[in-house]
C-alpha cells in the first residue's frame, strides 16, 4: 500500500505456495511475492514460526501458513487444496525446503552415517521437490503456471557442501530440466541457483546437526575475515537480495518463453570456479 492505494507489482493477483517458507530464502521469497502483489501460502514443519512470518508480513491478509512435511504426499496435497480454497487458484510453486550436510566429507563418515544421512537429506532435498510438484501440477495446468526450484551453486560445482548435499542439488537440477520437458507447454519449470547466504539452514538429524544453523557461521565472521574466492566477494548475503530472480521466473508476463533454465545468483562462482578450502587435506 502507498498513500492508501495498492501498488501493482510483477505478481499482482498471483497465488503461490512456498515450501520451507518459515525462514531464510523461503521466507524472503514469500515476503517479496506479497510485496509484488501475490497471495502466498508458506509451508513448513514449525507452525509457530510460520505464524510469526504471517504476522510480520507486508500484508498478513495475503499470506497463509500450513504446517506440513515435504516428505508426506498427503500433507502436500492438503496444502495445495487449502491454498486453492483460500485464494482461489495456484499460479506458482516454489520448492525450497532443504537441509545442508555441513560439508561432511565421505572419508569422515561411517557407512551407517552415510546411509542414514543420504536417506534423510535426499528425502527432503530431492523427494520433497518431487512430491510437491506432483501435488501441485494439476492446479498449475489450470493457470498455465510455473514451478521455481531453489537450487544451489552445488548444483553445478563441488565444495558447496559435502558429497551428499552436492549430489542432492545436482539431482534437483536434473529434476528441474526433466519436469520442464515433461510439463510443457502448460507449466514452466525453472530454478534459482543461490550462493552462500545468511540463512537458518539446518543440518540432518542423522548427524545430530538439526539444531545447528548456517546463520551462526555467518554471525561469527568478522571484518578481518578474508573475502571468499569469488568475483563479487563483497556482494550481499541477505536472503532478501536473492529474491529478484524468483519474481522474474514466476511472472509469466516477464518470462513466459523461459523454461528449463537455472539463474545463478552466486556472486560469480561460475566465472572463476569454486576453489576448495580443503586444499590437499582430503585423506
Amino acid at each position: 500500500m502507498r498513500n492508501g492505494h495498492r501498488v501493482s507489482g510483477w505478481l499482482d493477483g498471483y497465488v503461490a505456495l512456498v515450501t520451507g517458507g518459515g525462514s531464510g530464502i523461503g521466507r524472503a521469497v514469500a515476503e517479496r511475492f506479497v510485496t509484488e502483489g501475490a497471495s502466498v501460502t508458506i509451508l513448513g514443519r514449525n507452525l509457530d514460526r510460520l505464524d510469526e512470518v504471517v504476522r510480520s508480513s507486508p500484508d498478513p491478509s495475503r499470506m497463509h501458513a500450513v504446517a506440513a512435511d515435504v516428505r508426506d504426499s498427503d500433507q502436500l496435497h492438503a496444502a495445495v487444496a487449502e491454498t486453492v480454497q483460500r485464494f482461489g487458484k495456484l499460479d506458482t510453486l516454489v520448492t525450497n525446503a532443504g537441509i545442508w550436510d555441513y560439508q561432511r566429507q565421505l572419508t569422515r563418515l561411517t557407512g551407517k552415517e552415510l546411509s542414514d544421512t543420504f536417506d534423510e537429506l535426499f528425502s527432503i532435498n530431492v523427494k520433497g521437490y518431487f512430491l510437491a510438484a506432483e501435488a501441485a501440477w494439476r492446479e498449475l495446468v489450470k493457470t498455465r503456471g510455473s514451478i521455481v526450484m531453489t537450487l544451489s551453486n552445488a548444483s553445478f560445482y563441488v565444495n558447496g557442501g559435502g558429497p551428499v548435499y552436492t549430489a542432492s542439488k545436482h539431482a534437483c537440477l536434473g529434476l528441474m530440466r526433466e519436469l520442464a520437458y515433461e510439463l510443457a507447454p502448460k507449466i514452466r519449470v525453472n530454478g534459482v541457483a543461490c550462493g552462500g547466504m545468511n540463512t537458518d539452514l539446518r543440518g540432518p538429524e542423522s548427524l545430530a546437526l538439526q539444531d545447528r544453523s548456517l546463520a551462526t557461521s555467518f554471525a561469527k565472521k568478522t571484518t578481518d575475515t578474508p573475502p571468499p574466492p569469488i568475483p563479487l566477494h563483497d556482494s550481499s548475503t541477505d536472503p532478501r537480495d536473492f529474491t529478484g530472480s524468483y519474481v522474474l521466473l514466476a511472472s509469466r508476463e516477464q518470462s513466459g518463453p523461459i523454461t528449463g533454465q537455472a539463474i545463478s545468483v552466486d556472486g560469480g562462482i561460475g566465472v572463476r570456479g569454486f576453489a576448495s578450502a580443503a586444499g590437499g587435506d582430503h585423506l
